[in-house]
């Protein structure tokens, strides 16, 4: 059973000086750039990561002067500790904070995040990932980012590479790059032993990335081409539960046309999804996981595109504060933690009308008493269904 909202957590939920508490020991034990030091300095790192995060959750602040326009309130003054804010300190502050900072504050939060009360029994002895990306459209005087968005791909745009915790229903880890930064690239960079990653066709034709994850220590569930050479090694007998979980076949396989090509020894299994012709290739053993678990187990993939729509449109972050790519990393690590604290405070990832709801709460709208009703009543309504 997932966890309610209480009146009570609203009424204790402190966003800021939670996020404080958790940021405060992380900068603490890190050499911070020496102008925070600077008496005559009026723009602290604490102060400006609280606006920052505090206008993550206005609706009304879609811009960096808008950002430095509500400093002039009394009660974001009181909330963030800042003082009014100019456009230039403002951008100054992006190029002297370190967004690695962040990135272990979100690393320390997904630490606390407990299993979601929806996780399928079947998985839990596995650390499973979803691997993915998605692009953001950049500002055209960005001239670092590069091309990369749009029908044509002739718009700028940067890409947030991501892992997503299936178990936990959170992301884990994060990766930002360029618009044409490579997928299989920055699965290189953030995989770790022991770690299941889950991944579409975009890492499926990298059979130099299977070896290298198989050498490392971990696992991974791929979708390949159907047009990709399978060299059958053994064909393995199905059960009747994989038959009905609808698997087609089960073998064990080497992909690749000639030898140079050769991938490592694979389980390849072909599923029926909803009349569609699935290919999906595994280094798990069997004994570990079965056919039809590998088969459920790229079903869970969609759970990160169910995010990226989320926190691209529910938490809305589709409007960047800053323009530089320090800037830019902070306010997508930002957007990742505001994720996990809504989810710590609600049990669940508040859905449009919950996360209105709670912006309502914060301008004073709303009491916790309405707040909580409604958003239960909110979160009541039926989720989509997994999909492939």
């Amino acid at each position: 059973m997932e966890r309610k909202l209480t009146t009570q957590d609203l009424k204790n939920w402190r966003m800021i000086d939670q996020f404080l508490e958790v940021l405060t020991p992380v900068v603490a034990k890190a050499q911070t750039h020496p102008t925070f030091a600077d008496p005559r300095r009026t723009l602290q790192y604490a102060p400006y990561l609280s606006l920052f995060l505090f206008g993550l959750f206005n609706p009304v602040v879609q811009s960096m002067r808008a950002l430095c326009a509500i400093s002039e309130l009394d009660k974001v003054r009181r909330a963030t500790g800042c003082s009014q804010v100019s456009l230039g300190s403002f951008s100054e502050t992006q190029a002297v904070f370190d967004p690695d900072l962040l990135k272990q504050v979100f690393e320390r939060l997904v630490d606390q995040m407990p299993m979601s009360g929806t996780a399928d029994a079947r998985l839990k002895h596995l650390d499973l990932l979803v691997q993915d990306g998605s692009l953001w459209r950049a500002l055209p005087r960005m001239a670092w980012a590069e091309y990369g968005v749009g029908p044509t791909g002739q718009a700028k745009g940067v890409r947030l590479h991501l892992r997503f915790n299936v178990l936990k229903d959170c992301p884990s880890d994060a990766l930002l790059t360029v618009g044409h930064g490579s997928e299989a690239l920055a699965l290189r960079e953030m995989l770790l032993p022991g770690q299941t990653s889950v991944g579409d066709r975009h890492y499926g034709h990298d059979y130099g990335l299977f070896k290298q994850i198989d050498q490392t220590g971990a696992f991974f569930v791929f979708r390949i081409s159907e047009h990709a050479v399978v060299n059958v090694e053994q064909e393995l007998p199905l059960s009747d539960a994989e038959k009905k979980a609808g698997v087609l076949r089960h073998a064990w396989v080497h992909l690749g046309a000639t030898e140079k090509l050769r991938s490592i020894r694979l389980r390849l299994i072909e599923v029926d999804a909803r009349g569609q012709r699935l290919l999906l290739v595994t280094n798990h053993s069997l004994d570990t996981v079965s056919a039809e678990l590998v088969s459920l187990i790229y079903r869970r993939r969609w759970s990160i595109e169910l995010f990226f729509r989320w926190i691209k449109c529910i938490l809305g972050t589709r409007h960047f504060f800053a323009e530089s790519s320090q800037g830019v990393a902070i306010q997508m690590y930002l957007a990742l933690i505001a994720a996990l604290m809504l989810q710590m405070l609600t049990g669940a990832r508040p859905n449009k009308r919950s996360i209105e709801l709670l912006q309502f709460y914060l301008l004073g709208w709303a009491s916790a008493e309405e707040a909580v009703r409604l958003i239960i009543k909110h979160s009541a309504k039926a989720k989509p269904a997994p999909r492939y």
